[in-house]
């Protein structure tokens, strides 16, 4: 395979969306616990080199929307990718097709993991970004013109960073992008005893025009478990 080994790794309400209030509620401790254990913590069952999200979620989640301080007079940068050596055994990767995430540093702490930032960018975006980027030397790979080649991203990290398993993590419109494409092998979702009830928060798959539609996609189960009052289900993608 030319690509890492692709797992989507979600928690989800009991009405099918992947943020909201609902993750407040009382007793959804444990399947926080279930989603955060299988796929940070050693002994889990998806050990991985890293974790990618699309933009949106990296803002809600890191960045927080705000504007990355750009110098619109920076020297040109050299062509290519741009890799940073790192020390830590995992990568946060960021779909960030347009150059728009104001990272503060290369390095992420989400509860006790700590990785290394990767930034997947097309062709179009700044000398300005890149600038920015290499000043906080954080690795950035490029895949694609105006839009991802999700293809050549998942190749790069293969080749570039010896990644063997990677998580998709979200939002809605990126797990099933890829789902549609597919680049990804294996479904993860940890179903929460909650649910808000709202109809403006993403669900766990999300078509969007000029990315992916509605083609109907199927799945194999490979595994159910009840863990505390949370329910955990594997699928594997139908190719």
């Amino acid at each position: 395979m030319q690509r890492p080994y692709i797992f989507c790794h979600m928690g989800m309400s009991l009405d099918g969306k992947i943020t909201g209030n609902y993750m407040d509620a009382p007793g959804n401790e444990a399947a926080g616990k279930l989603f955060y254990h299988e796929a940070f913590e050693k002994d889990g069952v998806y050990p991985n080199q890293g974790w990618l999200s699309g933009r949106t979620t990296s803002d809600d989640n890191f960045t927080f929307y705000k504007k990355p301080k750009l110098n619109l007079h920076a020297a040109p940068v050299p062509n290519g990718d741009f890799i940073v050596p790192t020390k830590f055994k995992k990568h946060y990767i960021s779909i960030d097709p347009h150059g728009k995430l104001a990272w503060q540093s290369n390095e992420l702490v989400y509860n006790t993991t700590h990785a290394a930032v990767l930034e997947v960018i097309t062709q179009q975006v700044s000398n300005g970004y890149k600038d920015f980027l290499r000043r906080q030397n954080i690795s950035y790979i490029i895949a694609g013109t105006k839009e991802l080649d999700a293809a050549l991203a998942l190749k790069k990290l293969k080749e570039l960073f010896h990644m063997q398993t990677v998580m998709l993590g979200g939002g809605g419109v990126l797990n099933w992008s890829f789902i549609q494409k597919g680049l990804c092998d294996e479904i993860s979702i940890v179903i929460s005893p909650a649910a808000d009830g709202s109809t403006k928060t993403p669900t766990l798959f999300q078509a969007q025009a000029g990315l992916s539609d509605t083609t109907p996609v199927t799945f194999t189960l490979k595994d159910v478990q009840a863990v505390s009052n949370a329910v955990w289900l594997r699928y594997l993608v139908n190719k």
